[in-house]
């Protein structure tokens, strides 16, 4: 299976499983997501959802080129792009605090994902970026709006979308896309960070989250995201984005 859901004291984590894909998504990733997201929202119970890759080399290097590659219209990749882009608005405004636990690479749609939670917990090892202008391709799943939702200053979000480059973990904390950075277990990390949120009943934590889903609802956020998904689409089809692909499928060889 692509995937892993477990349930521990009511945190429930999401492992990518596609170590050698390097965790990259596809249909079966997309669906264990939904199905993750889902049993959230049907149970009052948990408290956090965790997303994290096998393996300490990625996170998640986006999606699976290998497998999206055969889409080669807007409109085959526009209903690609917009499946994950529902699914990363379900995981956005879910009513509880979410986690992206990053393990390694977080590149393309993987920085996207990550974007779209709460809190982002990056080891020391790790790059991440918005890499897609390199495949002349830009967010396609909602990531841009969510990058400019999370509190960075403007000129820092624009650029780490333009740069289309990986950024190291220190960095990633100085424009404040990294929560916290860490050395050595991940579960050790995870454990800290949410060792005093533990302490403050469920409902507080979703009154909190309540509060910016309300006005991301009052500005649109949904249409916005579409909006972003629809350009990424036109992009898809062009010369330049298949050339692109070719060659690093090519150098994938």
């Amino acid at each position: 299976m692509a995937y892993k859901i477990e349930n521990n004291e009511g945190i429930i984590t999401f492992t990518i499983d596609r170590v050698e894909k390097r965790n990259a998504v596809n249909d079966e990733v997309m669906e264990g997501l939904k199905e993750a997201i889902t049993y959230i929202k049907e149970h009052n119970e948990v408290q956090f959802f965790v997303i994290t890759g096998r393996g300490e080399q990625a996170f998640c290097s986006g999606g699976d080129l290998s497998e999206f590659h055969l889409l080669k219209t807007e409109e085959q990749a526009f209903g690609m792009l917009s499946k994950m882009g529902n699914i990363l608005y379900e995981l956005a405004t879910l009513p509880v605090p979410t986690i992206a636990l990053i393990n390694g690479a977080a590149v393309g749609g993987g920085c996207e994902i990550a974007t779209a939670c709460d809190f982002r917990l990056v080891s020391s090892h790790s790059k991440c970026g918005f890499i897609q202008g390199t495949l002349a391709i830009t967010s396609g799943w909602g990531g841009g709006t969510y990058l400019f939702e999370r509190g960075l200053r403007y000129d820092h979000a624009l650029k780490m979308l333009i740069d289309s480059k990986k950024y190291d973990a220190k960095n990633l904390y100085e424009i404040g896309w990294a929560s916290k950075v860490f050395e050595g277990s991940k579960e050790q990390a995870l454990g800290d960070f949410i060792a005093d949120m533990r302490k403050i009943h469920p409902e507080v934590h979703q009154a909190y989250k309540e509060i910016e889903l309300r006005k991301w609802r009052e500005n649109r956020i949904y249409d916005r995201v579409l909006e972003e998904i629809r350009l990424c689409a036109k992009l898809w089809e062009s010369d330049s984005h298949n050339d692109a692909v070719n060659g690093f499928l090519k150098k994938s060889e």
